[in-house]
């Protein structure tokens, strides 16, 4: 049957199109990583408007924190889903209905007049976030060359990387001048412009299926696993006591990962066909991935409180110090997928690992110093670390598999890199309140002594640098 984004004539390889066999590579490339880049920033600059939201709405903030842990719940879950929905409905279609959900909701978002709509208007946001990311590998494979896919993925690892990094920024900026509103609303005009380029460029022959093979039971019992373990590592990190609210979720996170398995691979139509995981060329890049992301989210957490309660620095000031790391992000990855190109290899890899968790020992230890002139160079070093670890990352995880599962290895790829954003953010405030607490202290962060929130930030500092050895050792293991 044919299908929009298809021709009548017969089927040619991913990214063959006649279409746009790759002449258009350039242009889908950049919708992509724009795209990317506005999802990502909107799972972070609503943090900085938080208090300003809570007063507006004048509510609690165990109330207004719902926009972050719906969006990111939405998210989470639906990755998996679309990316096998992409199978049906193709994957350039898909992403576009993802950027006008994306856009619309947007609009919504900073046009609500009370908290439940915010919330609920979020959680469609999160449903076209989760379009997005779920297939972006997956197109940029599709369409790119494979001896230019390296440079390809390095510029898609540096725009999540820079896009994490730049939501507070961007948003502590709006908010000061225009209001939490248009943190939302600034993504209309953008969405916009990427609806018409996409209608013009996002065009390729795709192999689809002719129905949706799409088990409920299994996407059902999936979505239950993320929201149960976020909500459980949500209530840990804001009450260090297991209350019978987190002990509850975290019973129905294990039920629920058990059932998942279970029906997975006796359905006949699985959500993630398990047998992926056998590949080991898949596997351990994938649980590197993971591992990373955690080490990196759970210094993005607790830096802030380092250098406003120790350094006593302005919130602007913490900003342009979070600018370095992307700065040579921009640079590393692309140079890091050139060389990846030219020689298959994972020593890039390890490279890169070893060097962001050099850069996370040097911070640790001037943590303790307070030295500046040594942050911003473990700044730099971690940037250049982890840019020449995603790119040759990232190919290797989309190469080990056979083009079949292309849009399922997308999926996996970005659930693995979510899930470990929101478990570094959830481990580094753990850690951080445990200690705290383990000293006797139990008021706010920022009201802690200098020293002790030296010490404790430094100790997070430190195991992350041991996460990167871990998996600078995954990396020698394909």
């Amino acid at each position: 049957m044919q299908k929009p984004g298809q021709d009548h004539g017969k089927h040619r390889a991913e990214g063959e199109g006649s279409s746009t066999p790759y002449g258009h590579r350039y242009a889908v490339l950049a919708i992509v990583l724009v795209s990317v880049l506005m999802a990502v920033i909107d799972s972070t600059v609503v943090n900085i408007a938080l208090p300003t939201m809570t007063r507006f709405f004048s509510a609690d903030l165990s109330h207004t924190q719902w926009t972050i842990t719906a969006y990111l719940i939405t998210m989470t879950s639906l990755l998996l889903v679309f990316g096998k929905v992409s199978e049906y409905a193709g994957r350039a279609r898909l992403f576009l209905i993802g950027i006008a959900v994306f856009t619309a909701s947007s609009l919504a978002c900073g046009l609500s007049t009370n908290l439940g709509e915010l919330i609920l208007f979020r959680v469609i946001q999160g449903a076209g976030a989760a379009m997005l990311f779920s297939i972006s590998s997956a197109l940029i494979f599709a369409t790119t060359p494979p001896y230019q896919r390296g440079r390809a993925m390095g510029y898609l690892g540096s725009t999540v990387a820079i896009g994490s990094i730049l939501g507070p920024i961007l948003g502590g900026f709006v908010v000061d001048t225009l209001g939490w509103e248009y943190i939302f609303i600034i993504n209309v005009p953008i969405g916009i412009v990427l609806i018409l380029t996409s209608l013009k460029y996002l065009r390729f022959d795709e192999a689809m299926k002719e129905r949706l093979e799409l088990d409920w039971h299994s996407t059902a019992t999936m979505i239950l696993m993320f929201v149960s373990l976020i909500v459980a590592l949500g209530n840990i990190a804001a009450d260090t006591s297991l209350s019978p609210v987190t002990t509850g979720a975290i019973s129905v996170f294990v039920v629920s990962l058990v059932l998942f398995v279970w029906h997975e691979k006796r359905c006949t139509a699985p959500l993630v066909n398990l047998s992926i995981f056998s590949h080991r060329a898949f596997v351990f890049p994938l649980i590197s991935l993971l591992i990373i992301f955690v080490a990196g989210f759970m210094m993005t957490v607790v830096s802030p409180f380092y250098f406003e309660g120790v350094m006593g620095y302005r919130p602007s000031q913490v900003g342009m110090i979070f600018l370095i790391a992307p700065a040579f992000m921009i640079i590393a990855a692309p140079i890091a997928g050139w060389l990846y190109d030219r020689r298959r290899t994972p020593c890039y890899a390890t490279l890169g690992s070893l060097l962001t968790a050099t850069a996370f020992f040097i911070l640790a230890y001037s943590a303790l110093t307070r030295d500046l002139f040594l942050i911003i160079g473990s700044f730099i070093l971690y940037g250049i670390g982890f840019g020449f670890f995603q790119t040759p990352n990232n190919t290797a995880i989309m190469s080990a598999l056979p083009g079949k599962h292309l849009s399922i290895a997308s999926s996996v790829t970005a659930t693995a890199r979510n899930l470990g954003m929101a478990l570094g953010v959830s481990f580094g405030s753990i850690l951080l309140s445990v200690q705290l607490a383990m000293a006797g202290y139990g008021g706010e962060v920022l009201g802690a002594a200098p020293s002790l929130l030296a010490v404790s930030i430094s100790g997070i500092m430190a195991l992350s640098g041991v996460l990167c050895i871990v998996v600078a050792v995954l990396t020698r293991k394909r």
